[in-house]
C-alpha cells in the first residue's frame, strides 16, 4: 500500500509518516518496525511495544490476551531490540525516528507498557537517557529525551487515562513538517 501510494501520486518517499492512538498507536510501532525502509517517522499515543502481542489470538485490547495489554510483557532492551531486527531480518538501514506518549492512569492499555516501548526503541535507535523536561509540552507531562532527541523521545502524561490527548502540533513537528 506504501510502495502504490508513493508511485501513484509520486509521494516524497521520505516523507511518510504514522501516528496512532490504542490500537492505532500498535499499529504504528508495528509499522515502523516491519517497513523501516518506508517510513521515515512514527508517533504513537498508548500503545505497546511491536511484537508484544506476538501470539495473541488477537490485536486489540479488547480480543488480544490481557498480558499484553495490562503491561505484563516485560524484556530487556536487547530482547525488543532482536523482536523487531526479526521483523524484517535482511534490513541493515536506519530505522525510523519515534516517538511514544502515554498517561500514568492508563487501566486500559496500562502505564507499564511505556517502559517496554523505550526499551524497544532505545535499543533499536542505539540511542540512551539523556534528561527529563517536565511541563513539555504542557503541565503535568514529562518529556523523555533520548540521544540528542532527534531520533526518539517519550512522553509521560501525569494522570492522564486512555487516551492521551493528541498533540497535533508536536507531532507535526516531529514529522518536519512544520
Amino acid at each position: 500500500m506504501l510502495k502504490y501510494t508513493i508511485t501513484k501520486y509520486n509521494a516524497d518517499p521520505k516523507k511518510v509518516f504514522v501516528t496512532g492512538t490504542s490500537s492505532g498507536a500498535m499499529m504504528t510501532n508495528v509499522m515502523c518496525a516491519v517497513y523501516p525502509d518506508l517510513i521515515a517517522a512514527g508517533s504513537g499515543y498508548s500503545g505497546v511495544a511491536a511484537g508484544c502481542l506476538a501470539g495473541s489470538p488477537g490485536s486489540s485490547p479488547t480480543t488480544a490476551t490481557p498480558t499484553c495489554a495490562d503491561g505484563k510483557v516485560n524484556k530487556t532492551p536487547a530482547q525488543w531490540t532482536a523482536a523487531v531486527q526479526a521483523m524484517y531480518p535482511t534490513f541493515n538501514g536506519t530505522y525510523p525516528k519515534v516517538q511514544v506518549w502515554h498517561g500514568t492512569a492508563d487501566n486500559y492499555v496500562n502505564y507499564p507498557n511505556l517502559a517496554e516501548e523505550v526499551k524497544e526503541w532505545s535499543g533499536v535507535l542505539g540511542v540512551t537517557w539523556t534528561k527529563n523536561v517536565t511541563d513539555s509540552p504542557q503541565s503535568g507531562y514529562t518529556q523523555m529525551v533520548y540521544g540528542d532527541g532527534s531520533r526518539f523521545t517519550a512522553y509521560s502524561a501525569a494522570g492522564v487515562g486512555h487516551t492521551v490527548p493528541v498533540h497535533e502540533s508536536v507531532d507535526l513537528k516531529w514529522f518536519g513538517l512544520t
